[in-house]
């Protein structure tokens, strides 16, 4: 019984989601209201009140998901596989979960980004809440590859992919999965970062450093 309770609340929040949606992508972000959204779903508009606290809520419905996800990958992780692969590896995994309201190729998360580009208030919020889950995947990577990414390094390599995504994902034009545009995104950024903890940006220092002072010096 419980399980059937959850699931009818999970369809409820996807059909509010993709109701919001679509209600902005035709008419707006401003101009919908709760109560055509709860209509458009089926439900009243207290039943909206249920699930989110405001029409920004309904736009950011997954963004819990994030951490879900870093979590499981990074819970099967031990600092062995090379971060040129597990960050490519943690990309595909948040674009190919199956826990999101719609996949990445659905035409609702596109709508969704076109409005998270020309609502101000949404991309307000989009770059907080992008600042603290890129905080949290830095974090992630310098405990789990200590000695090879200092805190900088991690936050400069996520800050970098998660860049790489946005591009990525704004220029998409259909074609290919966005999945592996997403993903390929993220192996073009993490080329230039080292493969092992021989390789750390601290060692290439050092060994810049040794092989400067091993320089003859001009008389």
């Amino acid at each position: 019984m419980a399980g059937l309770r959850e699931a009818k609340k999970a369809q409820t929040r996807r059909a509010l989601v993709g109701a919001a949606l679509e209600l902005f992508g035709e008419h707006g972000y401003e101009r919908t209201t709760v109560a055509e959204i709860a209509e458009q779903a089926g439900v009243s508009p207290a039943t909206f009140f249920n699930y989110f606290a405001t029409k920004e809520d309904v736009v950011f419905a997954d963004q819990h998901l994030y951490d879900e996800i870093l979590r499981e990958v990074f819970a099967a992780a031990d600092g062995t596989e090379p971060i040129a692969e597990f960050v490519p590896r943690t990309v595909r995994a948040l674009a190919t979960a199956p826990a999101w309201s719609f996949p990445l190729d659905d035409p609702l998360t596109a709508v969704r980004a076109r409005l998270i580009a020309s609502v101000p208030a949404l991309r307000a919020g989009f770059l907080l809440r992008n600042a603290v889950f890129a905080d949290s995947w830095a974090r992630a990577l310098c405990e789990t590859y200590p000695g090879v990414l200092t805190e900088a390094t991690a936050a400069t390599l996520t800050g970098a992919v998660m860049g790489a995504l946005q591009g990525g994902f704004g220029a998409y034009s259909g074609g290919e999965p966005l999945a592996d545009v997403v993903t390929r995104a993220a192996e073009y950024v993490v080329a230039g970062f080292p493969l092992s903890s021989s390789d750390s940006p601290s060692r290439r220092s050092s060994r810049r450093n040794r092989s400067a002072g091993n320089r003859p010096r001009n008389s």
